[in-house]
C-alpha cells in the first residue's frame, strides 16, 4: 500500500428526495480493539485521530451526527462536542447494540435514515453517505467494493429500529450481515481505482496503521 494516492473527494450532494437533516450519521467507536493494542477512537494517523477524521469527512454528509462508544468506559476528546450514544442493551453486543442506540437517537429526532461507519476506516468515501441515501428507498443499502460488502457503512431506516430490539433479545446472533440479509439489504458498488487504497481498508493492527500512515504520505 505504500506509494498509493488516497484521493479526498468533495462530498456529493443528497438526492433530491431527501434533504440532508432527514440523513442521519453515526459513528461506531465502540470496539475492543484488542488487535491494535490501543483505543482506536484515539489512536493518531498523522496527527490526527482516527475519531477526529471519521467524524470530519462524514460530517459534511449527514445532518445530524453523533459518535457511539458502547458502554461507559471513558470519552475522548469530541469535535463539536457531539453527542455520545451508549449501548441500549446491557453488557458488549457489538456494533448492532451501537446500531441501535444509533437507530433509537436518530427516529428521536425524526430522520427517516441512519447511515453508519467504522472509527477505524479513515478513507471511507466522501460520497457514502449520498450514494447510500440515494438508493436504500425504504431499504438497508450497504457499501461494497472488489465484490466484498462492508454491512457496518449501510443506510438503514429507524423504522427498522423495533426489529432491530427483538432481534437482540431473540437470540445470541450478532452478526450485523445475517441481520441486515433478514431485510433484504441491497450492495452499493464503490470503485477501488487501480493506484488507490481500498476506501474500506480499515486499521486492525499496528502494521495497518503504519501502512495508513504511509499512503497519506505518499500523497492523501
Amino acid at each position: 500500500m505504500v506509494g498509493m494516492v488516497i484521493a479526498d473527494f468533495k462530498a456529493a450532494p443528497q438526492p433530491p428526495f431527501m434533504s440532508r437533516n432527514d440523513v442521519a450519521g453515526l459513528v461506531l467507536a465502540g470496539g475492543a480493539s484488542r488487535r491494535m493494542g490501543s483505543d482506536k477512537a484515539t489512536t493518531e494517523l498523522a496527527g490526527r485521530t482516527l475519531l477526529q477524521r471519521a467524524v470530519s469527512r462524514l460530517a459534511p454528509q449527514v445532518g445530524p451526527l453523533a459518535v457511539n462508544r458502547g458502554v461507559d468506559d471513558g470519552v475522548p476528546a469530541l469535535p463539536d462536542d457531539l453527542p455520545v450514544l451508549r449501548d441500549p442493551v446491557p453488557g458488549r453486543q457489538g456494533p448492532l447494540a451501537g446500531l441501535l442506540a444509533g437507530l433509537l437517537w436518530a427516529r428521536d429526532l425524526g430522520a427517516p435514515l441512519l447511515v453508519t461507519v467504522a472509527v477505524d476506516t479513515p478513507f471511507f468515501p466522501a460520497d457514502l453517505a449520498g450514494r447510500l441515501a440515494a438508493a436504500a428507498d425504504g431499504r438497508i443499502a450497504v457499501a461494497a467494493s472488489g465484490g466484498r460488502p462492508h454491512p457496518v457503512f449501510a443506510a438503514t431506516p429507524t423504522s427498522l429500529s423495533g426489529d432491530l430490539i427483538e432481534w437482540l433479545a431473540g437470540q445470541d446472533d450478532r452478526s450485523v450481515a445475517r441481520w441486515q440479509a433478514r431485510h433484504a439489504a441491497i450492495a452499493v458498488s464503490f470503485a477501488v481505482p487501480a493506484r488507490d487504497i481500498d476506501p474500506f481498508f480499515n486499521l486492525n493492527t499496528p502494521d495497518d496503521l503504519a501502512a495508513a500512515e504511509a499512503a497519506v504520505r505518499a500523497g492523501a
